[in-house]
């Protein structure tokens, strides 16, 4: 799985890719479940899929497809490889999280005493920058969000994490809070989700 100098091969890479996916949608599911925050595209995802009555799997990889293109426009140039790479996490990535969420949801996590699921919650955010990390070292296919950050970050903002990570973060805030005024009776603990910008990405990665 390793060569000598500690570089994972390819089958090593493939694998700590599929463990990173699994880490991440894992945390993600653990956060939506639970319903006291989850990360932004996320929680947007799953206030959009509440507004139209889609399924949380199907949502996230509508999402995911968007971004793909936005990145494409973004970047002004089709690259084939960067967008099948995304494509190719998105789809078990999303169907991971819908599937793993509804198997929470029926085990009864939600019933859960608040400070025991509080600490579950920031134990989900912990599992999503760790499969986060993971990943983006890898560096093989990344999730498109993540393409959209180091998009921004190298081609319009000079390199800076910082301002690159606000800037996207900003689409999903603006989906949850047009899901808010749209139905703003609706926002409940048992129906909306709010996000949580605590995600930690790699900023320095180059």
């Amino acid at each position: 799985m390793y060569y000598p100098d500690d570089r994972p091969t390819g089958l090593g890479q493939i694998i700590l890719l599929c463990i990173s996916i699994l880490i991440n949608s894992l945390g993600n599911a653990l956060t939506v479940s639970l319903n006291l925050g989850s990360a932004l595209w996320t929680a947007s995802a799953v206030n959009l899929g509440h507004l139209f009555s889609v399924s949380l799997g199907n949502m996230l990889l509508f999402e995911g497809i968007a971004v793909i293109l936005a990145n494409a426009l973004l970047l002004r140039s089709i690259d084939w490889h960067r967008m099948i790479g995304n494509l190719i996490f998105m789809i078990p990535f999303s169907y991971l999280v819908g599937g793993l969420t509804r198997l929470l949801v029926v085990t009864g996590i939600q019933s859960l005493p608040t400070w025991l699921a509080v600490i579950i919650d920031v134990v989900g955010v912990m599992m999503i920058g760790a499969g986060i990390s993971i990943y983006q070292r890898i560096n093989i296919v990344l999730h498109p969000n993540d393409d959209l950050m180091q998009i921004l970050r190298f081609r319009y903002l000079h390199g800076n994490p910082i301002i690159a990570q606000f800037v996207a973060y900003l689409p999903p805030i603006i989906l949850i809070v047009s899901c808010f005024f749209y139905q703003p009776g609706h926002l409940g603990c048992e129906r909306w989700h709010l996000g949580l910008s605590a995600i930690p990405r790699d900023l320095y990665r180059h």
